[in-house]
Protein backbone atom coordinates (compact mmCIF):
# COMPACT_ATOMS: atom_id res chain seq x y z
CA UNK A 1 0.00 0.00 0.00
CA UNK A 2 1.27 3.03 -0.73
CA UNK A 3 1.62 6.17 1.36
CA UNK A 4 1.21 10.06 1.85
CA UNK A 5 3.13 11.61 3.99
CA UNK A 6 2.98 15.50 4.95
CA UNK A 7 5.64 18.09 4.91
CA UNK A 8 6.02 21.07 7.27
CA UNK A 9 8.67 23.15 6.07
CA UNK A 10 9.18 22.51 2.26
CA UNK A 11 10.46 25.61 1.06
CA UNK A 12 13.42 25.46 3.51
CA UNK A 13 16.74 23.97 2.93
CA UNK A 14 16.06 20.42 4.29
CA UNK A 15 12.63 20.31 3.43
CA UNK A 16 13.21 21.23 -0.11
CA UNK A 17 15.35 17.69 -0.39
CA UNK A 18 12.99 15.94 1.40
CA UNK A 19 10.13 16.46 -1.32
CA UNK A 20 12.55 15.99 -4.10
CA UNK A 21 13.74 12.67 -2.56
CA UNK A 22 9.88 11.99 -1.72
CA UNK A 23 8.85 12.76 -4.88
CA UNK A 24 10.85 10.35 -6.43
CA UNK A 25 9.98 7.51 -3.96
CA UNK A 26 7.68 4.93 -5.18
CA UNK A 27 6.70 3.85 -1.88
CA UNK A 28 4.61 7.40 -1.93
CA UNK A 29 1.45 8.14 -3.76
CA UNK A 30 0.82 11.86 -2.20
CA UNK A 31 3.04 14.32 -0.47
CA UNK A 32 1.13 16.92 0.99
CA UNK A 33 2.69 20.32 1.58
CA UNK A 34 1.50 22.66 4.27
CA UNK A 35 3.76 25.88 4.26
CA UNK A 36 2.86 29.76 3.73
CA UNK A 37 4.69 30.18 0.35
CA UNK A 38 4.64 27.87 -2.62
CA UNK A 39 7.43 25.76 -3.38
CA UNK A 40 7.47 26.86 -7.26
CA UNK A 41 6.58 23.68 -9.01
CA UNK A 42 4.07 21.57 -9.15
CA UNK A 43 3.81 17.81 -9.40
CA UNK A 44 1.20 14.86 -10.01
CA UNK A 45 1.64 13.52 -6.63
CA UNK A 46 2.24 16.82 -4.45
CA UNK A 47 -0.69 18.57 -3.01
CA UNK A 48 0.18 22.75 -1.89
CA UNK A 49 -1.53 23.88 1.38
CA UNK A 50 -1.13 27.78 1.44
CA UNK A 51 -1.92 28.91 5.08
CA UNK A 52 -0.72 29.94 8.42
CA UNK A 53 1.05 27.93 10.27
CA UNK A 54 0.73 29.31 13.18
CA UNK A 55 -3.24 28.51 12.86
CA UNK A 56 -2.59 24.64 11.76
CA UNK A 57 -4.88 23.48 13.86
CA UNK A 58 -7.53 25.18 11.66
CA UNK A 59 -6.92 22.80 9.23
CA UNK A 60 -6.62 19.71 10.60
CA UNK A 61 -9.07 18.19 8.55
CA UNK A 62 -6.58 18.32 5.88
CA UNK A 63 -4.30 17.23 7.72
CA UNK A 64 -4.63 13.63 6.90
CA UNK A 65 -1.49 11.29 6.23
CA UNK A 66 0.83 8.36 7.09
CA UNK A 67 3.79 10.35 8.03
CA UNK A 68 4.24 13.32 9.10
CA UNK A 69 8.09 15.09 8.35
CA UNK A 70 8.65 18.54 10.49
CA UNK A 71 11.02 21.00 9.11
CA UNK A 72 10.28 24.24 10.93
CA UNK A 73 13.19 26.25 11.95
CA UNK A 74 14.65 29.33 12.36
CA UNK A 75 17.40 31.44 14.09
CA UNK A 76 17.59 33.93 16.52
CA UNK A 77 19.49 36.03 13.49
CA UNK A 78 16.13 36.10 11.08
CA UNK A 79 13.74 36.02 14.13
CA UNK A 80 15.49 38.07 17.21
CA UNK A 81 11.95 38.31 18.53
CA UNK A 82 11.87 35.23 21.60
CA UNK A 83 7.91 35.12 21.59
CA UNK A 84 7.68 34.89 17.58
CA UNK A 85 10.88 32.65 17.68
CA UNK A 86 9.22 30.44 19.96
CA UNK A 87 6.13 30.44 17.97
CA UNK A 88 8.18 28.86 15.42
CA UNK A 89 10.24 26.49 16.96
CA UNK A 90 7.79 25.59 19.76
CA UNK A 91 4.46 26.28 18.62
CA UNK A 92 4.49 24.93 14.94
CA UNK A 93 5.72 20.90 15.92
CA UNK A 94 3.99 20.89 18.76
CA UNK A 95 0.58 21.89 16.92
CA UNK A 96 1.64 19.58 14.62
CA UNK A 97 2.46 17.00 17.04
CA UNK A 98 -0.90 17.21 18.70
CA UNK A 99 -2.63 16.90 15.48
CA UNK A 100 -0.79 13.78 14.34
CA UNK A 101 -2.20 12.34 17.71
CA UNK A 102 -5.75 13.06 17.04
CA UNK A 103 -5.97 12.31 13.42
CA UNK A 104 -4.09 8.83 14.48
CA UNK A 105 -1.33 9.63 12.40
CA UNK A 106 1.17 7.29 13.86
CA UNK A 107 4.55 8.57 12.70
CA UNK A 108 5.55 11.93 13.30
CA UNK A 109 9.54 12.87 12.42
CA UNK A 110 11.14 16.48 13.95
CA UNK A 111 14.15 18.53 13.49
CA UNK A 112 15.14 19.45 16.69
CA UNK A 113 19.14 20.41 17.43
CA UNK A 114 22.22 19.30 18.99
CA UNK A 115 21.99 21.24 22.76
CA UNK A 116 18.41 21.35 23.23
CA UNK A 117 17.07 20.98 26.70
CA UNK A 118 13.96 22.57 28.79
CA UNK A 119 16.19 23.36 31.44
CA UNK A 120 18.70 25.49 29.55
CA UNK A 121 19.67 28.96 29.87
CA UNK A 122 20.33 29.42 26.01
CA UNK A 123 17.04 30.44 24.85
CA UNK A 124 17.05 28.73 21.53
CA UNK A 125 18.37 25.72 23.21
CA UNK A 126 15.47 25.75 25.72
CA UNK A 127 12.42 26.58 23.41
CA UNK A 128 13.73 22.83 21.07
CA UNK A 129 14.02 21.41 24.80
CA UNK A 130 10.93 22.41 25.53
CA UNK A 131 9.00 21.35 22.03
CA UNK A 132 10.56 17.70 22.39
CA UNK A 133 9.46 17.18 25.60
CA UNK A 134 6.16 18.15 25.18
CA UNK A 135 6.04 16.57 21.31
CA UNK A 136 6.94 13.19 23.46
CA UNK A 137 3.93 13.52 25.51
CA UNK A 138 1.44 13.61 22.23
CA UNK A 139 2.90 9.51 22.42
CA UNK A 140 2.79 9.38 18.80
CA UNK A 141 3.92 5.36 18.05
CA UNK A 142 6.69 6.21 16.02
CA UNK A 143 8.12 9.55 17.26
CA UNK A 144 12.03 10.58 15.67
CA UNK A 145 13.44 13.55 17.02
CA UNK A 146 16.73 14.49 14.59
CA UNK A 147 19.26 16.35 16.87
CA UNK A 148 21.70 17.48 13.73
CA UNK A 149 24.91 19.66 14.27
CA UNK A 150 25.34 22.26 12.01
CA UNK A 151 23.46 22.18 8.96
CA UNK A 152 25.65 23.22 5.62
CA UNK A 153 24.34 24.22 2.36
CA UNK A 154 23.50 27.56 1.12
CA UNK A 155 20.04 29.86 2.01
CA UNK A 156 18.65 31.90 0.21
CA UNK A 157 18.37 34.41 2.95
CA UNK A 158 21.95 36.08 4.53
CA UNK A 159 22.72 34.86 7.62
CA UNK A 160 26.50 36.16 8.16
CA UNK A 161 26.82 34.24 12.28
CA UNK A 162 25.78 30.92 10.61
CA UNK A 163 28.07 31.80 7.41
CA UNK A 164 31.26 32.76 9.16
CA UNK A 165 30.65 29.66 11.58
CA UNK A 166 30.18 26.92 8.04
CA UNK A 167 33.61 28.96 7.12
CA UNK A 168 35.29 27.68 10.19
CA UNK A 169 33.53 24.36 10.50
CA UNK A 170 34.79 23.42 6.75
CA UNK A 171 38.52 24.09 7.64
CA UNK A 172 37.71 22.30 10.91
CA UNK A 173 35.54 19.34 10.53
CA UNK A 174 38.41 17.16 9.74
CA UNK A 175 39.78 17.92 13.76
CA UNK A 176 36.16 18.44 15.34
CA UNK A 177 34.75 15.15 16.78
CA UNK A 178 32.20 13.29 14.97
CA UNK A 179 29.49 14.02 16.99
CA UNK A 180 29.64 17.92 16.47
CA UNK A 181 30.46 17.55 12.94
CA UNK A 182 28.30 20.11 10.02
CA UNK A 183 25.73 18.08 8.29
CA UNK A 184 24.06 18.03 4.93
CA UNK A 185 20.65 18.97 4.63
CA UNK A 186 20.56 16.13 1.82
CA UNK A 187 21.83 13.60 4.65
CA UNK A 188 19.30 14.59 7.11
CA UNK A 189 16.50 14.66 4.25
CA UNK A 190 17.89 10.83 3.68
CA UNK A 191 17.55 9.85 7.21
CA UNK A 192 14.03 11.11 7.68
CA UNK A 193 13.30 8.61 4.70
CA UNK A 194 15.36 5.94 6.65
CA UNK A 195 13.34 6.43 10.27
CA UNK A 196 10.04 6.58 8.57
CA UNK A 197 10.46 3.58 6.87
CA UNK A 198 12.64 1.38 8.79
CA UNK A 199 12.45 2.89 12.13
CA UNK A 200 14.87 2.84 14.60
CA UNK A 201 15.81 1.80 18.59
CA UNK A 202 16.10 5.73 19.36
CA UNK A 203 13.71 8.10 20.13
CA UNK A 204 16.16 11.03 19.94
CA UNK A 205 18.68 10.04 16.89
CA UNK A 206 22.20 12.42 17.03
CA UNK A 207 24.09 14.08 14.55
CA UNK A 208 26.80 10.96 13.83
CA UNK A 209 24.20 8.56 13.71
CA UNK A 210 21.91 10.64 11.51
CA UNK A 211 24.84 9.99 9.03
CA UNK A 212 24.68 6.44 9.39
CA UNK A 213 21.13 5.99 8.59
CA UNK A 214 21.67 8.05 5.89
CA UNK A 215 23.65 5.60 3.91
CA UNK A 216 21.15 2.79 3.86
CA UNK A 217 19.19 5.41 1.90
Amino acid sequence: MKKTAIILGATGLTGGFLLKLLLKDDRYKKIKLFSRSSVGFTHLKQEEHLIDLFELEKHREYFQADEVFCCIGTTKSKTPGNETYKKIDYGIPFAAAKICSENKIDTFIVISAMGANPDSKVFSNKTKGEMERDVLKQEISNTYILQPGLISGDRDEKRLGESIAKFFFKILNPIIPKKYRSISPKTIAKAMIVLANQGHSKTRVENQTLKEIAKDA
